[in-house]
């Protein structure tokens, strides 16, 4: 919701140019309070306004406004107003920022920027999204593995306004290898020894990662080791930067908005809903609806096969779609619980006979359950059915028939997910159309093959 409070003022500052007043705004509350009044602004009056802070204050107000918002900024203002906020932000921020704006505008800010930063956006660009070096900053707090404890302060000092964090420090040798950490308590601590060597203070078993790994690696190792950053190293262990906790809970926010997205089927939007045109939302969303579609044409063609065997027991009909949902349900629920446990790194896709074995007892069980619910429904729904006069063996279709579904959706549901992986594809993204549909065909023909050997 957009906080309107102040907008007709700020409008008004705006028109005459009251410079005091707002230099007072900018100034006058924290910057994520200041960003929120100013959301209303268009991002032409929003820059104006702006414009009127300290560079450092500018940039942390401009961190907090919403990124379609930053891009527009950006793309619109002075190029060289721009580069001058740019060149203030942390590199992976700057990265993340311009890899949304147009191309064109990209390549007029980059000769603006300082020859430092520009060099550094150029490195980190190369990385793939999804990999641990287009999410870690170069502005690490590393110290040479030679230096006494006051003299790392007195490092320290002088560099801490460039840097994100100091929470933990690094300890490199002259080539930039890593060699350890040590924490900023750690090192203040040991100042009543000041001539002791950092390298008697560190920690050398370090947990690391590559410019090239995952960012899933990443979010794990964050999540396992509870870490308010993890260095990143090249393949010959160079320290080339960190991955703070920050960026991290970004990496978590966007998986599992991808996750829920494909686990209704759809492929995964690269922008906000609003920010996505209508027609990339009909390609995503369109493709996995026909492939569903498709799969419904099957159950259609399944249910005309027994078209003869539903004439004659007409009562069966009634239960298809309590049937059929039980199946996918919980084809689903399995589906959905390898999928959580293979992106955490619980199983791999070398459990699958553990997991086979696993699910087919869950499935016979959770079919038990709903088999006994299933005979009293049955019971009441079909008294004084004339079909069954002489028919001994009908009240076990559909309690049979759901224990047999429910085990069948629950292995199909679990397996699936591990071939998709196996086969190099997005389990999470391919797993439930298929689910769905295969878990309804099957439900179809096996409550059909149930009640004809029972009935005939």
């Amino acid at each position: 919701m957009v906080n309107t409070l102040f907008l007709p003022e700020l409008r008004e500052m705006l028109a005459e140019q009251n410079t005091q007043e707002l230099c007072e705004f900018c100034t006058a509350l924290h910057p994520a309070r200041t960003a929120e009044f100013m959301e209303g602004l268009e991002p032409s009056d929003a820059w104006a306004v702006l414009r009127h802070a300290e560079l450092a204050l500018r940039e942390e107000i401009f961190a907090y406004f919403p990124h379609e918002k930053q891009v527009e900024i950006i793309e619109s203002q002075d190029r060289a107003e721009v580069a001058e906020l740019l060149a203030d932000l942390a590199a992976d921020d700057r990265v993340d920022l311009l890899h949304d704006v147009d191309p064109d505008v990209v390549e007029e800010i980059l000769p603006l920027l300082p020859a430092d930063e520009r060099r550094e956006f150029l490195r980190l660009r190369d990385y793939a999204e999804d990999a641990a070096g287009s999410m870690m900053t170069t502005e690490v707090a590393m110290i040479d593995e030679g230096l006494t404890v006051r003299q790392a302060i007195d490092e320290l000092r002088r560099e801490a306004e460039h840097l994100e964090t100091i929470y933990y420090i690094y300890i490199v040798d002259q080539n930039q290898h890593l060699k350890g950490v040590v924490t900023a308590r750690r090192l203040l601590t040991a100042l009543g020894k000041p001539e002791q060597k950092v390298s008697e203070l560190m920690d050398t078993d370090l947990i690391v990662v590559r410019a090239s790994d995952n960012r899933d690696d990443v979010t794990r190792q964050v999540a396992k080791y509870d870490l308010h950053a993890i260095p990143v190293v090249d393949d010959h262990r160079r320290l080339v930067g960190i991955i703070t906790h920050d960026d991290v809970i970004d990496a978590f926010r966007q998986e599992a908005e991808e996750d829920a997205q494909r686990s209704a089927a759809v492929a995964p939007l690269e922008d906000g809903y609003l920010q996505t045109d209508i027609v990339t939302l009909w390609w995503k969303r369109g493709v996995w609806l026909t492939v569903l579609f498709v799969a419904a044409m099957f159950t259609a063609t399944a249910l005309r096969y027994y078209e003869g065997q539903l004439t004659k027991w007409g009562w069966l009909v009634i239960f298809i779609p309590l049937i059929m949902s039980s199946g996918g349900n919980s084809g689903n629920q399995s589906a959905t619980l390898i999928i959580t446990a293979m992106t955490s790194g619980n199983i791999t896709t070398r459990d699958w006979r553990t997991i086979l074995w696993r699910e087919l007892r869950v499935g016979l069980m959770l079919g038990s359950v709903l088999a006994i619910a299933g005979f009293c429904i049955a019971w009441l729904q079909t008294l004084g059915e004339p079909q069954l006069d002489g028919q001994r063996w009908w009240p076990l279709v559909v309690p049979l028939t759901l224990v047999l579904v429910v085990t069948c959706g629950a292995v199909t549901g679990s397996l699936l997910p591990l071939l998709f992986k196996r086969m190099g594809l997005d389990p999470a993204l391919m797993s439930n159309p298929f689910v769905a549909g295969i878990s309804d065909i099957l439900a179809i023909i096996i409550y059909m093959t149930v009640a004809v050997t029972l009935l005939s």
